[in-house]
């Protein structure tokens, strides 16, 4: 009889018999324990002049509060925070501490709070919940079940409904990127998100806006440039980069009359390449980029003129579809050179919607429009914190100023 040879492989259930992990563990016990008692003794020393009716010090420690764990990334930590005790005699006069490094209540470590909605919104189902996270934090995490994600959804339509209220007083947005996004679940091919991302006079790009449209149009563009009017953006951005809805410029025209266009190239490109056949394209796109590539802007017209006569004979839509927006696409050409690698395309809104549409194709029929707009809201949220800074931003100010830029420098004769 043949010997059996299955060998059973252990589920990552748990981390009681990962000997790495369980070192990490208390590693991290004993830095939070070192945080803590420096926290605290920091504290104490704000009050040690103060004095009670015998004369001892007013503020001193008072032991520890009971044990409890906090879920991290490498399993639970156990914990105890250290507390004070004020000696005087009126209650109501007495100094309460409450730790900065760990608040009242706290039970999982902010990376954990942002592991659920990520989990959700990258594509695994609420029915999945309970594997995905007994592989990654131990089979007993407590507060990490999967119907934590419909109390999440509640709050976060919440706060997708407060932020949409918000005042922009005071705000200045030089550069606006704006976008139609299709997502195709629970909404016909007519509608669509708006999203409008920002580069303020510091340089940082924000979300500014994400609301529903129909189809791009000129009203819907029109509804949401006039709200962001009416919240306190009263200057327009001096250039606007999207593609060529022509809604969004119509719009734009109506509000913000004063602001300049850049068409995308990541979109023109596509829509020139959809024009000509499938050998030409990998040669057509090369020549693309020689265009919107180019140093200056003679030598960007150079190649725009060779392209479209190397083309005009026998494919003369995709010549046509490059010419008839030959001036806004090479309108960053008149903005600092610094930032021509963020004004050319829409980019920050395409790379952070293609998250949205991978999940909204995994969930196709278990989403309503209003659940795409709030977990595409939260998906912006938190990738905003990783969208790359202007470069130079020193340059905004410039701009807002008036300053004149010839293929992307400084025109020093008209400055003088």
């Amino acid at each position: 009889m043949s010997k059996d040879n299955v060998i059973a492989i252990k589920k990552p259930d748990t981390f009681v018999d990962d000997p790495i992990s369980e070192i990490l563990r208390q590693g991290a016990r004993s830095l939070i324990s070192q945080a803590l008692e420096i926290e605290l003794e920091l504290y104490i020393n704000q009050y040690k002049d103060l004095r009670d009716q015998m004369g001892l010090q007013r503020i001193v420690r008072n032991g520890y509060l009971p044990e409890r764990q906090i879920q991290t990334g490498i399993g639970p930590v156990s914990v105890k925070a250290p507390r004070i005790r004020d000696r005087h005699q009126n209650a109501s006069k007495k100094i309460h501490f409450s730790s900065a490094i760990l608040p009242p209540y706290l039970r999982k470590t902010r990376s954990m709070e942002q592991l659920l909605p990520w989990l959700y919104l990258k594509g695994v189902s609420t029915g999945d919940f309970s594997d995905a996270l007994a592989a990654l934090v131990g089979k007993d995490a407590p507060g990490l079940s999967a119907p934590t994600i419909g109390r999440l959804k509640t709050v976060w339509q919440q706060e997708y409904e407060q932020w949409q209220k918000r005042s922009l007083s005071g705000k200045r947005y030089v550069y606006f990127w704006a976008d139609g996004v299709y997502c195709n679940v629970r909404m016909d091919d007519k509608h669509c998100l708006l999203v409008i991302v920002g580069a303020t006079v510091d340089g940082e790009k924000e979300l500014v806006a994400i609301e529903g449209g129909f189809r791009e149009s000129e009203l819907s563009w029109s509804q949401l440039l006039l709200d962001l009017k009416s919240r306190g953006v009263t200057n327009g951005p001096q250039l606007a980069i999207g593609d060529g809805a022509l809604g969004f410029w119509k719009a734009m025209d109506k509000v913000f009359p004063d602001a300049r266009c850049q068409r995308c190239w990541v979109h023109k490109t596509a829509d020139i390449l959809n024009k000509l056949p499938k050998s030409l394209q990998p040669k057509a796109k090369s020549h693309l980029h020689q265009i919107w590539q180019a140093d200056n802007k003679n030598e960007a017209e150079r190649h725009f003129n060779g392209f479209v006569n190397a083309y005009e004979a026998k494919y003369p839509k995709a010549a046509q579809c490059l010419e008839k927006d030959r001036s806004s696409l090479l309108t960053f050409f008149d903005f600092p050179a610094e930032h021509w690698r963020h004004i050319r395309t829409t980019n920050p809104i395409e790379s952070t919607f293609a998250t949205v549409r991978l999940r909204t194709n995994k969930v196709r029929g278990c989403f309503s429009a209003n659940t795409v707009m709030t977990m595409a809201f939260k998906l912006c949220q938190c990738a905003q914190k990783r969208w790359i800074r202007l470069h130079h931003p020193e340059r905004l100010a410039e701009i807002i100023k008036g300053v004149k830029f010839v293929n992307g420098i400084e025109d020093k004769r008209i400055a003088a």
